[in-house]
């Protein structure tokens, strides 16, 4: 299965949940909810992943943590916010660089219409 194959699964667990549960919860309920949900549909998925990463001579374990690792292809960052900004980017191409991912999934569960709260976001690619 390829990440855009992975990524419409990912989109309509996120719906199901967002349908299900609605705006105004912890981060924490929506991504165990669409953890959940994907285990389901029978996908691999690794929550809270610690990912280390090497600077020069140096190892930095646990630089970072995704909230969630489908099929280790998508990386999938979960939000419960009033907006998102470029920082919510930034910090998902960050991780998709550091970990050699193609894409990534910022998903804001705070958003009144689940489709305006999904960005898509592909390393190496620039708008």
């Amino acid at each position: 299965m390829n990440e855009n194959e992975i990524a419409k699964i990912i989109i309509d667990a996120g719906l199901k949940v967002h349908r299900s549960l609605g705006q105004g919860l912890y981060e924490t309920v929506y991504e165990q909810c669409l953890e959940y949900e994907l285990l389901n549909r029978g996908l691999f998925v690794e929550r809270q992943k610690f990912l280390s990463i090497q600077y020069e001579n140096l190892k930095v374990s646990n630089a970072f943590k995704i909230d969630l690792l489908v099929e280790n292809k998508v990386v999938i960052e979960i939000k419960a916010q009033e907006s998102l900004d470029n920082y919510h980017n930034a910090q998902l191409l960050n991780y998709l660089k550091l970990g050699n991912y193609k894409l990534g999934l910022l998903l804001n569960f705070n958003s009144r219409l689940f489709k305006n709260g999904i960005n898509r976001i592909i390393n190496g690619y620039l708008k």
